[in-house]
């Protein structure tokens, strides 16, 4: 019997974004079959399109990991390879004066369809000054040509036009893979938009937090999506920013919601993995926070290990299997409720 097609969707989230990504990664390899460096797709999205990137070039979730630990593992090719995370920025540098994309302003006003709460943003925010040199020069150390295999796709966002954009092997010969992941990660007012043959591009995570639909249509059996800004749990206290937060995330995953939708009326069997309650308490509001990585990757190394336990004990049979702390819910239209009413149990009990 030949091997399920799989892919895997990893969404936007910024630096602690990736990192709890990368714990999520290693316990989905511990705890099941999978060799996440030899799926038939990746999409990635900002945060996601580097873990991604890595990944097609078969860099393991282990020695992402050991790397995010400063670690070294025998024969990584992660080994003696910097990443600046300082230069990241914990906040953004003082942008430049003025509207950023005064043409994506007018293209909203022209098409509503494009009319977002992120797209509306994303126009009026100042340009950013921010580099992300530091991730091109890792990704040019490490995948200095497209893999043909697995697929891989870098999700941006036209900054004039708001058109999302995958870009990926067959977007021309001239594109870098680095400069497809600097493209997706250009957070707009913190770092300068990327300019690719003539079109401007930012982070992909404005058009969607992890654009899940793109994976439709290219006969998988099976897409795990690791959303880090999704909000499918609630910590029993929070503090006001982050009460104020999960608003706009659940805004958000309204939409990662519809995405996923489209690939399950293709029959494929999708898995979404996002944060627990103990996971956005390590997450905090600000995803850029350097400070937090390396807890928040050994809390969803945790965290996630027992969810796919879990998972594997339930035995979901059909539907779509989702993580909420620890807990599958077998059909994703019923998340946003059932995350409610746990909510209000558990505020109930502590009542």
């Amino acid at each position: 019997m030949s091997s399920p097609r799989r892919g895997l969707v990893l969404g936007a989230g910024g630096v602690l974004g990736a990192a709890w990504m990368i714990g999520a990664l290693c316990a989905l390899e511990e705890e099941t079959d999978i060799n996440t460096t030899k799926v038939d797709l990746l999409v990635g999205t900002s945060a996601g399109s580097v873990v991604a990137a890595l990944l097609a070039a078969g860099v393991s979730p282990e020695e992402q990991r050991a790397h995010q630990l400063g670690e070294n593992l025998d024969g990584s090719v992660l080994n003696g390879v910097e990443l600046d995370y300082d230069a990241l920025g914990g906040r953004p540098p003082t942008p430049w004066p003025g509207v950023g994309s005064a043409r994506l302003l007018a293209a909203i006003v022209r098409d509503r369809r494009l009319l977002s709460a992120p797209l509306v943003l994303a126009g009026l925010l100042p340009r950013g000054r921010g580099s992300v040199d530091t991730l091109v020069n890792l990704i040019d150390q490490i995948v200095p040509r497209w893999p043909k295999h697995p697929e891989f796709l870098a999700v941006a966002m036209d900054y004039h036009a708001g058109e999302r954009v995958a870009l990926g092997r067959k977007s021309g010969s001239s594109v870098r893979p680095s400069q497809a992941v600097a493209a997706s990660c250009a957070i707009p007012g913190w770092f300068a938009p990327v300019e690719i043959d003539g079109r401007v591009y930012v982070d992909g995570g404005t058009a969607s937090i992890a654009s899940a639909d793109l994976a439709a249509g290219r006969n998988l059996d099976e897409v795990y999506v690791f959303a880090p800004l999704a909000w499918l749990a609630s910590p029993e206290s929070m503090s006001p920013s982050l009460w104020m937060l999960q608003h706009w995330r659940r805004a958000l995953t309204r939409q990662l919601s519809r995405e996923v939708d489209v690939l399950r009326a293709e029959g494929t069997k999708v898995t979404v993995i996002a944060p627990t309650a103990e996971d956005l308490i390590a997450l905090g509001t600000n995803p850029m926070d350097q400070q937090r990585r390396l807890q928040v990757l050994e809390t969803s190394l945790r965290t996630s290990r027992a969810a796919f336990r879990g998972m594997r004990r339930r035995r979901v049979r059909q539907g779509v299997r989702v993580r909420q702390g620890g807990r599958a819910v077998s059909d994703h239209r019923d998340v946003r409720h059932h995350a409610d009413v746990s909510h209000a149990r558990r505020r109930g009990r502590s009542s």
